[in-house]
């Protein structure tokens, strides 16, 4: 008889978590480099954003790249929809929700999430570039979790481009006034890790360059010995805040 109670079921969810994490990689680590692209589910066809993600994807997709999106509606459709229009790898990582999230129909390949947590190291472990579009909630989210990772040297930098100057230009303003200057939360070099454009052409270039080796922001410290292993998930281990870096011993394979 299989355990019952809400302690068994938490038990039996950590399979669930397992499986999407097996499903997910069998997929998408045999794909050529991907550039995750995120924005609003909400935005229409007929906006300005809504187009510049469809052109980002189809050139993306013309220089053989994954396009990786959240899979619904908005700019996430218009950045699948224009890989796919021009024979890309078109992935939608979608997450099933109570209401709102519908998938495109622009998918070459759909993955299905339960899990918000999954879906994102998911987004960040296969694609090497992000490219953030206006959005919501979620959107902010992303960045702010990529911009985390990159500050803490979780992760080596990568290029994230904001695109669409009249939207992010007030929460930079804010990042580099409140954060910055009034509160001294962040530091000067965070606020160059990342660009700010309303040009296509000039966000493809920043992903191009960066695959092509050039690096994509300012020189931050490099770890050094076991706190740079590089876990299963695509982040440094890091140093035990309990030991010191000496004692400790690198990670075992894959985990």
């Amino acid at each position: 008889m299989l355990p019952t109670g809400p302690d068994a079921r938490d038990s039996w969810h950590v399979l669930k978590v397992m499986a999407e994490f097996v499903q997910s990689i069998e997929v998408l680590s045999r794909l050529p480099p991907g550039v995750s692209v995120f924005g609003s589910a909400r935005t229409p066809e007929d906006r300005k954003d809504y187009r510049l993600a469809r052109e980002f994807g189809a050139e993306m997709a013309r220089r053989g790249r994954t396009v990786i999106t959240g899979g619904g509606p908005g700019i996430m459709e218009a950045a699948n929809r224009g890989a796919h229009e021009n024979g890309g790898v078109s992935v939608g990582l979608n997450i099933t929700l109570p209401h709102e999230q519908l998938p495109n129909p622009y998918q070459t390949h759909e993955l299905e999430f339960n899990y918000f947590f999954v879906r994102k190291v998911m987004f960040l472990r296969y694609s090497e570039v992000l490219v953030a579009f206006p959005g919501g909630f979620g959107t902010m989210d992303e960045f702010f979790e990529v911009m985390t990772l990159i500050q803490t040297l979780k992760t080596d930098p990568f290029p994230v481009v904001l695109v669409g100057t009249d939207f992010w230009s007030g929460l930079i303003a804010w990042m580099h006034e409140t954060m910055l200057e009034r509160y001294a939360c962040i530091s000067p070099g965070d606020m160059d890790l990342f660009k700010l454009t309303d040009d296509v052409d000039e966000a493809v270039e920043i992903v191009e360059s960066f695959l092509a080796g050039e690096a994509c922001a300012p020189e931050l410290p490099r770890p050094t010995g076991p706190a740079a292993e590089m876990t299963a998930e695509g982040t440094r281990v890091g140093v035990n805040p309990r030991y010191p870096v000496s004692q400790q011993d690198p990670p075992e394979p894959g985990i």
